[in-house]
């Protein structure tokens, strides 16, 4: 034990050149491979630390109250400075228009004998929803315009870099082989381009999980036994998860970050090639007013109906949306969390996220902290923009319907707090408008909900009560309430044009380029395939209007959505949890169908893709969870994306190193087993832990007294494995006294 914790002790210099292995393939590594197949887990010892050196870099809060603007740093390359009037002019101008147009056909539309008190109320709410949809089609414009007219091309290959890099993979309670081997795939091919002395990997860990925790660590030891020292893998487990992500990555940003020039964020279902990451280092390097250059991440991998559906719609109409967006936005970007290479000092000395005052769910720890960042990155003087047409960055959409309402909920509470933000002092506008659209995003369906409702509510009006005669003025002759049918035909009309307009010209540009043509399975198949995709998404709008108007409503009333890993698999949920999740969504589309036929047969017929949505709403839900679904329609040619008929090398290598990670069997291991059984292990799990603090006399926590007994009176490993509960093996696997009982028991299994 004491020529192991001997040999864990011996750190690698970050600064010092590590030898390189010759390129290979990224797809194909036989080198690795073999190790994949030799290595014997515990039969040896790692032979560096979990961490380099520390090098702290300060991390104040910042004051959301105050700011001196004269302390704002000057551009140091004022000649790649630039705002982008003109198409800020046309985004939001056109906008303007468009929306001041359908406002006064609305207006037209209900003022036909007067205007009632609820004709204006629909009118308002008609004019919020309308200025929404408008702003993202005048946006999906420009970003067709540019993408067909002035589309540049993806930078090459840098020759070499100044900086170092660290590529950090926060991670809490995710699938370990799955994260290893993806990150192990991103280091491949960054070997592969002769650059990666430039970069270093961190595994920076918040599991609560011990089994998962524990299978982390046994990953990362073998990894660092079979790659050796060139493979600058690190590893960090915090004992609390401390204001989640955006604290796990403060915590490594101001212990470690004094080491690193910049940082390439990942999320845990991340990808990228390494062409992207050195193109993101290469860009930050040539651009010193950078501090934060996000990618256009893709969908990949995904089976079930669901997921197939989102993974579709991002890559056919994703690339207009975003191009749009990084046109108008210019140097006054978005930062979306994740694949997205950031400043180290600038992120450290800028973006301390404060706590807000109060309670959750609109007070304490900031949920939606990349806005949040790139705000206040943007307010301190440096850049923060998008390379819409880099390539390589891949994520992974929800498998369900029921999973993206789950993360949903939490997003609307980030999304919610920025209220909060808004009026924060020194932010630039475009900053304010991103916290702006945030916020929209969640309560359109609140409005969207409100506006069906007074819909409804004026027809049942006209039909069965005396209708609101005389509106909020004095007149002497009675408001009827009557509409314009034409006018709000075309209306309609003009409202599906706008709202459909992105996704045609997505599908005008995937028909024009012919290789995303071909690989989407030929020009009928993807038309179809448009198709398809607007009907599903047209049944399941409805049900998530319900859902985020649900979720808004209880953020509005303090209930707090709290915090749970997501699921990233494609397995399906059980058929009850669905029924009780969706029953009240189905039973609103029966009695909205009811009212609708009791009112106006044409009312109902109005309403029918909104009603069938409901109505439909457990069905739907159960069948977007489906692999069989999605697959089939895949043998079909249907929903078809180029990266599933041409699949990135680096997702091919991620999935092969993800099933050889896999063959070990840590992830579903014992860990106390594991501990007990590998006295290697044992020696390096406790090396990794951080100095334990002195307890206070009289400081009894129930955790680890419980735990504590449980270990004393157990006669055997097995009798103390059975009886200690997951809170109770986390102290253990904490405490290194708990730990020595637990290495003390007898084995009794034939195994021992």
């Amino acid at each position: 034990m004491d020529a192991v914790v001997k040999r864990l002790k011996t750190v690698v210099d970050p600064a010092r050149p590590v030898p390189m292995p010759a390129p290979a393939d990224a797809a194909y590594r036989p080198d690795v491979d073999a190790a994949l197949t030799a290595a014997v887990p515990g039969e040896s010892a790692v032979d560096v630390v979990a961490m380099p050196p520390e090098a702290p870099l300060a991390m104040p809060k910042q004051s959301l109250r105050t700011f001196n603007r004269l302390a704002r740093r000057r551009w140091a390359a004022p000649e790649l400075a630039y705002t982008p009037w003109m198409s800020r002019l046309f985004v939001f101008g056109g906008t303007l228009a468009i929306t001041a147009y359908g406002a006064e056909e609305m207006y037209r539309v209900v003022n036909v004998g007067g205007v009632t008190t609820l004709e204006w109320a629909l009118l308002v709410l008609f004019v919020i929803n309308f200025s929404w949809i408008v702003l993202t089609f005048t946006s999906s414009i420009i970003g067709f315009l540019w993408l067909l007219l002035m589309k540049p091309r993806a930078p090459k290959v840098p020759a070499s870099l100044r900086g170092r890099t660290a590529v950090v993979m926060p991670i809490y309670n995710e699938a370990p082989s799955r994260v290893f081997g993806a990150v192990e795939a991103i280091w491949e091919a960054i070997e592969t381009l002769g650059l990666g002395a430039h970069f270093d990997f961190f595994f920076l860990s918040d599991t609560t999980d011990p089994t998962v925790w524990i299978a982390e660590e046994r990953l990362f030891l073998t990894m660092r036994e079979r790659l050796g020292q060139q493979a600058r893998f690190y590893y960090r487990h915090r004992p609390k998860n401390i204001d989640r992500k955006a604290g796990n990555i403060a915590d490594f940003v101001s212990r470690w970050g004094g080491s690193y020039d910049h940082m390439v964020v990942l999320d845990a279902d991340s990808l990228m090639t390494g062409h992207a990451i050195v193109s993101l280092a290469a860009a930050m390097e040539a651009d010193p007013d950078s501090g934060i250059i996000q990618t256009l991440p893709l969908s990949i991998n995904r089976n079930t109906l669901f997921a197939r559906v989102q993974q579709f719609a991002a890559r056919i109409y994703g690339p207009v949306l975003a191009a749009g967006l990084a046109v108008w936005m210019g140097r006054d970007g978005n930062y979306w969390g994740h694949n997205a290479i950031i400043r180290t000092a600038a992120f450290a000395a800028h973006c301390g996220l404060p706590d807000l005052k109060g309670r959750p769910p609109f007070g304490g720890h900031i949920l939606s902290h990349d806005f949040v960042e790139a705000a206040l990155i943007r307010r301190a003087g440096y850049a923060v923009y998008m390379l819409p047409v880099l390539g390589g960055s891949f994520e992974e959409s929800p498998p369900s319907l029921i999973d993206l309402a789950a993360r949903d909920r939490r997003w609307c509470q980030g999304n919610l707090q920025h209220l909060r933000i808004l009026p924060a002092r020194g932010l630039h506008i475009v900053s304010r408008q991103h916290f702006m659209g945030g916020i929209m995003g969640y309560v359109a369906s609140p409005f969207w909900m409100a506006q069906l409702v007074v819909g409804i509510v004026l027809v049942f009006q006209a039909s069965y009560f005396r209708p609101e005669y005389f509106s909020g003025e004095f007149t002497l002759f009675p408001a009827w309430p009557r509409f314009d049918a034409a006018r709000a035909l075309e209306l309609f009309i003009l409202t599906m044009a706008i709202l459909l307009a992105p996704k045609v010209f997505g599908l005008i540009l995937s028909l024009l380029e012919g290789g995303v043509r071909r690989q989407s399975g030929g020009a009928v198949r993807l038309i179809l395939s448009v198709c398809v995709e607007i009907i599903i998404s047209s049944l399941l709008a409805p049900i998530m209007m319900l859902i985020q108007t649900g979720s808004v409503m209880r953020i509005v009333f303090g209930f707090d959505t709290g915090w749970k890993p997501q699921r990233r698999d494609d397995g399906s949920i059980p058929f009850e949890a669905i029924f009780r999740r969706h029953r009240s969504h189905t039973l609103m589309g029966l009695l909205t169908l009811l009212a609708g036929f009791m009112i106006s047969p044409s009312l109902a017929a109005w309403m029918s893709p909104t009603i069938a949505g409901l109505v439909l709403a457990v069905f739907l839900s159960w069948a977007s969870g489906q692999k069989s679904i999605g697959l089939a329609l895949k043998w079909m040619g249907f929903l078809v994306t180029p990266e599933e008929s041409s699949p990135p090398p680096i997702a091919v290598r991620a999935e092969a190193l993800t099933r050889q990670l896999e063959q070990f069997g840590f992830d579903e291991a014992d860990p106390l087993l594991a501990i007990y059984r590998d006295p290697a292990l044992r020696a390096a799990h406790e090396a990794m832990l951080p100095t334990a603090r002195r307890r206070r006399r009289g400081n009894i926590k129930v955790d680890r007294a419980m735990a504590e007994t449980k270990l004393s009176e157990a006669a055997t490993i097995e009798e103390a494995v059975t009886w200690l509960q997951p809170k109770e093996r986390m102290v253990v696997l904490h405490d290194r006294a708990l730990l020595a009982l637990l290495a003390r028991l007898p084995d009794t299994s034939s195994a021992g």
